[in-house]
């Protein structure tokens, strides 16, 4: 029979993406600022919502609305970015508009600490930290209380059938909840007091699309449905006991959804005026 393996290492689980997440902030000017001119992601050049901003990271985006109080993330955010060194240029380069809000970045090892303007914490990385991927969002990580590990794993193994796993290090117990191919959602258990929900959401594409469904409506969980191609749910509850584990809007899509699998236009952001080189506008891995 020759080598044996291990076949389980290449389950993916029922969800295979998780396509963008979503925050409300109060300015699309400074949104603007920091998404596009200093972290380099692309404005998406074919959806037009006026004011609203979505911004093309690979194969991921942020969308962005800028109608009322700004959102926040109870965690960080990881992005991966082509270049560290381009990155931080960018980013002194808006640093003078952006004074007056919670802007900020730092080095810590190997990658880049951010905050936005309105205090999301962000971690961007290099393309060489997360291997085949070289610009998107590798993974989210969001606070929770303290024993609610295993009642999130469970939630997500038996009720979106998608891999998640408990482990422990230094800093205490998280849930690593598979995304896909290449990306993850962790949880991470904290003893420090967590903002309350304040309606942000992530958007996710699934498989086994009617399974998930059906157990959410027999729980009382489903707090929208879009349309024949999405619904959403916010409480994260153990399968077991029936008890909240937490809160985050999923925005669930099939993969019927006309946007599943959508081409998202990058562009090179070390492209410049000054420094413009002829056919190289658009982002190509290197």
């Amino acid at each position: 029979m020759g080598e044996s393996f291990d076949r389980s290492e290449e389950d993916i689980g029922n969800v295979l993406c998780m396509q963008h997440i979503n925050f409300t902030v109060s300015d699309a000017h400074l949104a603007s600022l920091f998404y596009i001119s200093g972290l380099g992601f692309t404005r998406d050049p074919y959806i037009d919502f006026g004011t609203l901003l979505w911004a093309n990271a690979g194969e991921q985006q942020f969308h962005i609305l800028p109608t009322g109080t700004a959102q926040k993330w109870r965690g960080h955010i990881g992005v991966v970015v082509p270049n560290l060194e381009d990155l931080k240029t960018r980013l002194d380069s808006v640093a003078n508009q952006l004074s007056g809000t919670e802007f900020g970045w730092q080095e810590s090892g190997n990658h880049i600490r951010l905050t936005c303007p309105w205090g999301n914490s962000f971690r961007a990385y290099g393309p060489d930290i997360f291997i085949g991927k070289y610009l998107g969002i590798p993974y989210a990580e969001m606070d929770v209380k303290l024993g609610t590990s295993e009642g999130i794993a469970r939630f997500y193994q038996q009720v979106l059938q998608t891999p998640a796993v408990v482990e422990e290090d230094s800093e205490g117990k998280h849930t690593i909840v598979s995304m896909g191919f290449d990306q993850s959602l962790i949880y991470k258990e904290t003893d420090q007091q967590i903002d309350d929900y304040d309606g942000h959401h992530i958007a996710i594409h699934i498989a086994n699309f009617s399974v998930p469904h059906d157990y959410l409506v027999e729980h009382d969980l489903v707090i929208q449905e879009d349309d024949q191609h999405q619904y959403r749910f916010k409480s994260i509850v153990d399968p077991e006991t029936g008890e909240s584990m937490a809160e985050l809007e999923h925005e669930v899509r099939s993969l019927k959804h006309p946007m599943y699998k959508r081409i998202l236009i990058n562009r090179n952001p070390a492209q410049t005026f000054f420094n413009y080189v002829e056919g190289r506008d658009a982002f190509y891995p290197q």
